[in-house]
């Protein structure tokens, strides 16, 4: 499924608008610049956050909204009534422009009347909006423990102050404590006590917290996620209307059913999947007569098998029917030379019906139309085989958009790593003696036979000890055999919820998507065919090392926190997030970071405070800081540079490729 630019925003521009209608209306009843204040600083980030996703109306009526602000800042009394007329207009503005950013919605079909012959049963409903929500509010909050996390690091350092404080003010051998020495002991024992009651309890609570949040976002994901065996029903209602209408008799058989899949690629395939089941019984189907005379028995089958081939989700729905009519194929399409091949790609191609006579089912040519469309839709493709005389089959395979399987998680160079639990035929550890060669690489002997062995590490373009010996490794089976991967641990089993790569970030071909962690963490799900196949081409060299420092974004609006972090993971660096200034030089100077990209207005300490304070800070003047501000006047570019600030980014003009390159360059 396409990527959705406008999902942090959407969520973000409903909360500012919720707060900004009451407090318009306030001001024409009362005197309030405090409320006008407020109503700036939320116009401000509203303005801020949309042209960051490049939604310019909304942009314009925010700032139309200051420009209506800012006389009344510093004056009393209730704004005019004129004035509140123009701010709510704006406000209307602003809240049609965020209602047409809404995902379009799935319609849902009523009760179990029976369809129109132009209509698919919609049994699959995606109504997954709140969900999203509900999965950005864990994220968000994710971030927030986050800061949380760098409260207790400056925790522990405070407590091992206080230990070191206390060892100085204890009596030293021989030497009688004078009164206030006694008295400064006792209270410098007591502040030890005190932080390290808060500093187990703070540790204790955040391990629980991001528990119950992990827990919380894959139920979630979860809930996100429909079974294919949904789909049985509603096809098995299809097939036996149809087979009725046409005088045929059809059982339907499903399996795979407990394969999970994304509710709107479901609903799609559901669709698709209604026309190929008319269509077997339309053209493929004889009648009960016709068979028994070709020696079949007389109730047609109708199939659909679900299963995971590769890094996608395969649908096979074939017949056992007459197949295909290459030559009524030939005289649809006016191409008597076709061949079988070539007659196939003009069936798929639309627009073509080998029927006789037009009915509820057949006849229009539109049916294959509806199924090429909805696969290109979604990233899918369709292929065909048919045998005369025995059947059709209709192959739709499509990415997994979001999908669960049963997985072994190992740990790979500090990545987490997912390998479908069903391909995962054994772990073992491995010592020197285990090993024998084949040619120049290693493999281990099983019943006789030669594995092929491997560091999984090199597949993904990880550092490893070329020269280990002991490894705990895992035997996978795919396509081509079995073949045995070396990782550093094993962490359990789970059920995981597979999200596919963005496009921005390109990955290894073992790889065909990404699960997360408790902390919010991407953990990469493999290819157990193309693990396999990759062990068959030797041992990749060890990659050389190279540590990255992680990224802080400071910045209090939520959907720019989101659009750097997506643009910088996919660049292949660690975030942190700070949502003001004040918590983002704390954690700056509790951790160890690349490079700060800072907001310039924001509540509280601003940008440019930011930039000063760590340019005056020994141990932060040499870290780089990019200014990333919806304020692009002359003198605040100046002002940005005065403050020490290496870079200056507009949100109004921003350029992915241009912020990765300024980073690239002021961090090598």
């Amino acid at each position: 499924m396409a990527r959705d630019p406008y999902r942090y925003f959407r969520i973000e521009g409903r909360e500012l608008l919720d707060q900004m209608t009451p407090g318009v209306l306030a001001l024409e009843k009362e005197s309030g610049t405090d409320r006008v204040a407020l109503l700036l600083r939320l116009a401000h980030t509203l303005k801020g956050a949309a042209r960051v996703v490049k939604e310019t109306g909304i942009g314009d009526a925010a700032h139309s909204i200051e420009d209506v602000l800012i006389p009344w800042r510093d004056k009393g009394g209730p704004l005019p009534r004129s004035e509140i007329d123009r701010l709510l207009a704006e406000l209307d503005r602003a809240e049609q422009a965020l209602k047409a950013l809404a995902p379009p919605e799935t319609p849902a079909k009523a009760g179990a009347a029976r369809p129109a012959a132009d209509e698919a049963p919609r049994a699959v409903r995606a109504e997954i909006t709140e969900l999203d929500t509900l999965l950005d509010g864990v994220a968000e909050t994710h971030a927030l423990a986050g800061t949380l996390r760098a409260a207790a690091t400056s925790m522990e350092k405070s407590r091992h102050i206080a230990d070191l404080l206390l060892a100085q003010l204890a009596p030293r051998p021989g030497l009688a404590p004078t009164g206030p020495q006694k008295q400064l002991f006792t209270l410098a024992d007591e502040l030890r006590r005190s932080l390290t009651g808060v500093d187990t309890a703070l540790g204790r609570t955040l391990e629980q917290m991001e528990r119950e949040l992990g827990q919380l976002r894959d139920n979630a994901e979860q809930l996100r996620l429909v079974g294919a065996a949904s789909l049985f029903t509603t096809l098995e209602r299809v097939a036996r209307d149809c087979a009725g209408d046409l005088g045929r008799r059809v059982v339907f058989a499903g399996s795979g059913g407990e394969i999970r899949l994304d509710a709107p690629m479901l609903d799609a395939l559901q669709q698709a999947l209604v026309q190929i089941v008319r269509n077997a019984i339309a053209h493929g189907i004889e009648s009960p007569d016709e068979r028994l005379r070709l020696g079949k028995p007389e109730t047609g089958k109708v199939t659909l098998r679900v299963e995971r081939r590769g890094g996608r989700i395969l649908f096979e729905c074939g017949d056992d029917g007459r197949g295909l009519d290459f030559d009524a194929i030939r005289r649809a399409a006016n191409a008597p030379r076709a061949t079988r091949a070539e007659a196939t790609r003009l069936l798929l191609k639309g627009g073509i019906s080998t029927s006789e006579r037009v009915t509820e089912a057949a006849g229009r040519g539109v049916g294959l139309d509806v199924v090429r469309d909805l696969m290109q839709k979604v990233g899918g493709t369709v292929n065909v085989k048919s045998e005369p005389g025995r059947g059709t089959v209709f192959e739709l395979s499509v990415p997994p958009s979001l999908s669960a399987i049963d997985a072994l998680l190992v740990e790979v160079s500090g990545i987490g790593i997912g390998l479908p639990l069903e391909a995962a035929r054994h772990c073992l550890r491995l010592a020197p003696e285990d090993f024998v060669r084949s040619g120049r690489d290693l493999a281990i002997l099983r019943e006789g036979t030669a594995i092929p062995f491997l560091p999984m590490a090199g597949l993904l373009g990880r550092p490893y000890g070329a020269e280990q010996e002991r490894w705990t490794a895992v035997i996978v089976s795919g396509d081509g055999g079995e073949a045995v991967f070396g990782v550093d641990r094993l962490l359990g089993s789970a059920r995981l919820v597979i999200h596919p790569l963005p496009d921005e970030a390109p990955a290894a071909d073992i790889v065909t998507g990404a699960s997360l962690d408790a902390a919010g963490t991407p953990r990469l799900i493999l290819d157990p065919d193309r693990l396999v196949a990759a062990a068959r081409l030797g041992n990749p060299a060890p990659a050389k090392a190279k540590a990255l420092k992680p990224v802080l974004v400071i910045d209090d609006s939520l959907t720019t926190q989101m659009l750097q972090r997506s643009i910088l993971e996919s660049a292949g660096y660690s975030v942190d997030l700070a949502g003001s200034g004040e918590i983002g030089l704390e954690m700056a100077r509790a951790g160890d970071y690349a490079i700060f990209l800072v907001d310039v207005e924001m509540p509280g300490m601003d940008g440019f405070d930011f930039v000063e304070k760590i340019r005056a800070d020994p141990a932060l003047y040499r870290t780089p800081a990019i200014l990333v501000t919806s304020r692009a006047a002359p003198e605040d570019l100046q002002r940005g540079k005065d403050v020490g600030a290496q870079g200056y980014m507009v949100k109004s003009a921003f350029d992915q490729g241009e912020l990765l390159s300024m980073i690239k360059r002021l961090t090598e």
